[in-house]
């Protein structure tokens, strides 16, 4: 026995190596059979998976780009910001490019995914319909009632007090995912948010003839409707033209900036038409955008609980698009 390494043979020497017959003895502090896997490390639980827990982004996916709006014009304009919405949201890269090949991981899974789907589609057109419902009526209280229209006229104060609360409302759900996914904070933020954007939008409207008003709703209406339609039919995905409304939101904003500063000297009515028919392109191309994330089944898609989301961005898309033809149409008929 070698007293060097004491119980390892009669000869002495060494101890055999892994994998010879006997082995290294297990070392002080170690389970004999090591930790149970999949590499569980103590203090730490295992995920289901290797994922992480609800509530978390899911590896993978890729934000939307940023767009923008366009600046606020002189006096009582359109309420424009920049978008901070794109890129605060969950977005999921779908891996494969026909949605039949979801079958192949397992029975049953392509079904639940559309449930699922369709159960958010669901959610978000109902709290946009409920959105535009009041600011429809909203919009033709301000505008058919004579005194509610000289009240909000001559007290314009209110307008910029609900352009404050919108602009808290909108940065808070916007950027902060926690509080728009906690209920019931997202829907007291989110009616705060319709209310506030409601009374401008109604005041704006406020300026014009009856006519005016309901020629620029039905127009609006058309187009959204034809716009969604083809956002949900079309073969081409839009989806990934981020970049695309990103630049020309800038070249929007840009325009505006100038119309506004050259309106500061001399008035030239053709520049306000022109910003007017630019940002009623661009939201149009951002419905389009916004709706196709929605519905699903493209290479970018919302996650299924960022319904609030996916309320405002339409509702946003939609408001924008009104306001830009009620200034067209205005315009014209003066």
């Amino acid at each position: 026995m070698n007293s060097q390494y004491p119980g390892y043979g009669s000869e002495g020497g060494p101890p055999p190596y892994p994998g010879a017959q006997g082995g290294y003895p297990p070392q002080g502090g170690y389970p004999p059979q090591g930790y149970p896997g999949p590499y569980q490390q103590p203090g730490y639980p295992q995920q289901s998976g290797g994922y992480p827990q609800p509530g978390y982004p899911q590896p993978g996916g890729y934000p939307p780009q940023q767009g923008g709006y366009g600046p606020p014009q002189g006096g009582m304009g359109m309420p424009f910001m920049p978008r901070m919405d794109h890129g605060q949201a969950d977005v999921h890269v779908t891996t494969n490019d026909d949605p039949k090949d979801d079958d192949v991981a397992g029975f049953g899974s392509s079904f639940s995914s559309k449930a699922i789907r369709h159960a958010f589609i669901r959610k978000v057109y109902l709290i946009l319909t409920l959105q535009l419902s009041f600011t429809l009526g909203m919009v033709a209280l301000f505008t058919l009632h004579h005194d509610v229209k000289l009240f909000v006229q001559r007290h314009q104060y209110i307008y910029w007090a609900s352009y404050g609360v919108f602009l808290v409302t909108y940065i808070t759900l916007m950027c902060c995912g926690s509080v728009r996914r906690k209920h019931p904070w997202n829907l007291i933020l989110l009616t705060l948010f319709t209310a506030a954007f409601t009374y401008m939008v109604a005041m704006i409207s406020s300026f014009y003839n009856t006519y005016i008003v309901l020629l620029a709703v039905g127009l609006t209406a058309g187009i959204c409707l034809l716009l969604t339609l083809f956002a949900v039919q079309t073969k081409y995905d839009f989806t990934g033209c981020g970049m695309f409304l990103c630049v020309a939101s800038l070249v929007v904003v840009l325009f505006g900036i100038v119309a506004l500063i050259i309106g500061m000297f001399t008035p030239i009515p053709i520049l306000q038409l022109v910003y007017a028919g630019l940002i009623a392109l661009l939201f149009s191309m951002y419905l389009v955008y916004d709706t196709q994330q929605i519905v699903g089944g493209r290479k970018h898609e919302i996650s299924a609980e960022e319904h609030i989301y996916g309320a405002i961005v339409l509702y946003i898309d939609i408001m924008q698009i009104f306001l830009a033809l009620l200034q067209l149409v205005g315009s014209s008929d003066n």
